[in-house]
């Protein structure tokens, strides 16, 4: 049974780390052909062994550590920011799930709001006034908007009343999220802003902070920072279709129809970053502050009201 649990997990981890290389290739040919030119096409057929090229690279390079950083914390902070995200990944909603909870729904939340503790350490440990500036945006927006996104997320636990991953993507069948379609728009852009990905990407400003809270960081450390990222976003694709699309049944239905979705919502990120410039910081806490708390919270209490009248 213990080696069954682990072979599990090992094989849920190594498939998400194969999702992420090739979204990060998915996104640098998506952006190119945006930009008018290729992308990656040189290593291989048509660029697709790019990623495996790029982490034999990062991975085979000196890593250069500053002399006045805090070691200890700058070496477990990248490692710290990756595991949150694969831990996430034992979250998926399918009938051998390597982590069986029945607050699935409720540990997703929870696990997100503690990244913030890995951009956090990595700014302050760098002892680099660029890095320390950026961490502080992130973790002022990765705040802020956790609260919005939490209180969006109540809507839907209020209809179905459950907090099993399975058991909620069940019933999402029965009553489709489509009918809170601007809940489902405020979760989106609270999702960018949650990823720290454009156009809210203040931790990583490179016109104003070099490269943000990654700034002191290079070669391996950096590769696990940018696989978190990337490992992150796919979860949380993943997860808005479960919680507001079509999603599926994990006994009546192909899985097919969820990878559909969560490829959909992931080159999502990749359109908005094509698209969209940075925005002004001011604006970005305005936005979660004085439009998606009261919003969520008033569509919470009408969600409320009609269900104590039913």
């Amino acid at each position: 049974m213990y080696v069954s649990f682990c072979v599990s997990i090992l094989a849920t981890f190594l498939c998400a780390m194969l999702a992420m290389s090739f979204y990060t290739l998915f996104e640098r040919k998506a952006l190119g052909y945006v930009q008018d030119r290729k992308g990656p096409n040189k290593v291989g057929l048509m660029g697709v062994p790019q990623p495996f090229a790029d982490a034999i690279k990062l991975f085979t390079k000196e890593s250069i550590l500053p002399k006045s950083a805090n070691y200890i914390p700058f070496f477990l902070s990248p490692m710290f920011s990756l595991v949150l995200s694969l831990f996430m990944w034992s979250l998926y909603p399918h009938s051998y799930v390597s982590v069986m909870s029945k607050f699935g729904v409720l540990m997703f939340p929870v696990i997100s709001s503690l990244s913030v503790y890995g951009v956090m350490i990595a700014g302050w440990s760098s002892n680099s006034k660029y890095a320390l500036l950026g961490s502080l945006r992130g973790v002022a927006q990765t705040i802020s908007y956790e609260i919005s996104m939490t209180l969006i997320l109540l809507s839907p636990l209020c209809v179905y009343c459950c907090f099993n991953m399975v058991e909620f993507s069940r019933q999402v069948l029965i009553i489709p999220m489509f009918m809170f379609f601007h809940l489902f728009f405020m979760w989106c852009v609270s999702v960018l802003a949650e990823t720290n990905r454009t156009p809210f990407d203040f931790a990583e400003g490179e016109s104003e902070l070099v490269s943000g809270f990654n700034t002191e960081y290079s070669a391996f450390q950096f590769a696990v920072l940018f696989m978190a990222e990337y490992t992150s976003i796919i979860i949380v694709s993943m997860f808005t279709a479960v919680f507001f699309l079509f999603s599926v049944s994990i006994y009546y239905s192909s899985i097919l129809s969820l990878v559909f979705y969560c490829v959909m919502v992931s080159f999502g990120f990749i359109w908005v970053r094509a698209s969209l410039p940075r925005m002004r910081y001011d604006k970005l806490m305005a936005l979660t502050w004085k439009t998606f708390l009261p919003m969520s919270l008033s569509m919470l209490m009408i969600i409320c009201s009609i269900l104590a009248i039913l």
